[in-house]
């Protein structure tokens, strides 16, 4: 892993951000502006030779390290995830709250590598990889159907897991859990029809036990 950071360095310089090793993989930051410079030097180079792409996924930081369960103190009315959201809000425009992760592997050198790119705008956009790695194409598709990223220079960007006409983007962190309409088949109508939607959504306060006199020792009492 060493080496492999070594080798990144030398040959990508002030485009890499930030890099670090972590579980046993290393991961680099790049701009979006440099990503496709980057990606070709991580294919074509033979030290490195990633050329294979394995995964891409996009990442909502929308609420990144605010807690939904909150359990230090307890609370009669529940808690935030799920009830807040009534409502589809489109915040697409704060500042690095998308990000795409490319998960690359070197068969050459058995080794692999994730890069992370940040991107902002509105629509958030980033280059297509899919003339790099032509195995991108379906994952870009996922990322912008369930996160509304935008992929440049995609030959074919359409929604490949939601519905036709399907709003919205189920992925983010602000689209409503129980969704915006319903679909069922409508036998009097000989079709399939969409409809508000009638589940209502459930939360459900878990309960934690902080202190449990069976497991205190002799002398000891921590309370229920």
């Amino acid at each position: 892993m060493d080496t492999l950071i070594n080798d990144l360095r030398e040959r990508l310089g002030a485009r890499i951000i930030n890099d670090k090793l972590e579980t046993g993989q290393v991961t680099i930051e790049v701009n979006a502006a440099d990503l496709t410079e980057v990606c070709l030097i991580l294919r074509d180079d033979e030290a490195l030779a990633f050329n294979q792409l394995t995964d891409l996924c996009g990442v909502d930081y929308l609420s990144y390290g605010k807690a939904d369960w909150e359990t230090q103190d307890t609370t009669r009315t529940g808690f935030s995830r799920g009830v807040s959201q009534g409502v589809y809000i489109d915040t697409q425009d704060i500042e690095n709250r998308f990000a795409v992760v490319y998960h690359l592997l070197s068969l050459q050198h058995n080794r692999r590598l994730r890069v992370r790119s940040f991107i902002s705008g509105q629509p958030a956009k980033i280059a297509s990889v899919t003339p790099i790695w032509a195995g991108a194409n379906w994952f870009e598709r996922e990322a912008f159907d369930l996160f509304g990223i935008l992929f440049e220079e995609h030959p074919d960007l359409r929604r490949i897991l939601t519905d036709y006409g399907f709003r919205g983007h189920p992925f983010r962190k602000d689209f409503p859990l129980e969704g915006n309409v319903e679909v069922r088949y409508d036998p009097e109508q000989g079709r399939v029809v969409y409809q508000p939607v009638t589940i209502k959504n459930r939360v459900l306060v878990p309960k934690t036990i902080r202190h449990d006199n069976r497991y205190a020792k002799p002398g000891q009492n921590h309370g229920g």
